[in-house]
């Protein structure tokens, strides 16, 4: 459907100069004959926010904007603390602060109440930012928070020895990671095809996770979605059908969002967009209601 016209990313990136770039990354120009900063493009599109994963960034969501951007004005924010995000303030940093920032973020752009999407920790603060009135829809895919006390930790300590096992061979993942086998085995835990990912951007999402300043601040706070009724906005909760991280064991208390509507995707594990970003992107329209005109 074409180029991501109208995307934008958050955070403040620098020049080769020292100077801020009005919050944009390099990669946030329209690629094209006529190559133009987005920040100088007026949208009458809706907006849409897309949150990322813990450890992730606004990357993850770079094979599905192009399917939205007809629709929508499409912004893909880096979470606080995460590689590109603003820095942290304070430490420990908590999910609250990275919800807080993620407001501000609004904030700044004037998006009153945007169409939210999140996947894991992005679904988790999409429904946190719809609690305080910030969001027009949401769709949270896999959304952490919904497990109980006991399952937490377990999830947490598997990520972190998974990051520090990349850590540790990080000097050899180039090579390894030339093998679609050995990138299907290494992403298991959050994608059912990793094969499909390149080498360049799995080993770009390690890095992301590596570089991740605040992963042992979250790990080691309490994440719990709280009771969320009536609803303040739809909500569409997606579970992936070949879930591996958060089984169905983990997320059995979405009764606390008794009025959402919860879909289980086929074919697809914690991060979808891996897997189907065409489903992904059908899923997000069907939420905002943009699918039906």
């Amino acid at each position: 459907m074409g180029r991501p016209v109208g995307s934008r990313e958050s955070n403040t990136a620098q020049t080769s100069d020292g100077r801020a770039w009005l919050g944009l990354h390099r990669r946030n120009t329209i690629r094209g004959p006529a190559a133009v900063p987005n920040f100088l493009m007026a949208s009458d599109k809706p907006p849409l926010v897309l949150l990322h994963g813990i450890t992730m960034s606004g990357n993850a969501w770079q094979d599905v904007v192009p399917l939205l951007s007809d629709h929508h004005e499409v912004f893909t924010p880096t979470a606080l603390g995460h590689r590109g995000g603003p820095p942290v303030q304070r430490r420990p940093a908590t999910i609250t602060d990275v919800v807080d920032a993620a407001q501000r973020y609004l904030d700044e752009r004037g998006l009153e109440r945007p169409h939210l999407a999140g996947n894991s920790m992005g679904g988790f603060m999409a429904i946190e930012l719809a609690r305080r009135g910030r969001a027009a829809t949401v769709c949270a895919f896999s959304p952490i928070g919904f497990w109980s006390a006991s399952f937490q930790p377990r999830a947490f300590n598997k990520l972190q020895r998974g990051i520090a096992l990349a850590r540790r061979v990080r000097s050899i993942l180039p090579f390894m990671y030339k093998s679609a086998t050995v990138r299907r085995l290494m992403l298991r835990d959050v994608a059912w095809h990793g094969d499909r990912v390149s080498a360049d951007r799995a080993l770009e999402a390690i890095d992301e996770g590596i570089d991740c300043a605040i992963l042992a601040d979250l790990c080691a706070a309490e994440w719990q979605i709280a009771p969320l009724d009536p609803l303040p906005c739809p909500i569409t909760i997606a579970w992936g059908e070949k879930e591996t991280l958060l089984p169905v064991e983990a997320h059995g208390k979405t009764e606390r969002i008794p009025q959402a509507s919860i879909k289980t995707l086929p074919g697809v594990s914690h991060v979808p967009m891996i897997d189907d970003p065409g489903l992904v992107a059908r899923t997000i329209l069907a939420g905002t209601g943009a699918a039906k005109n």
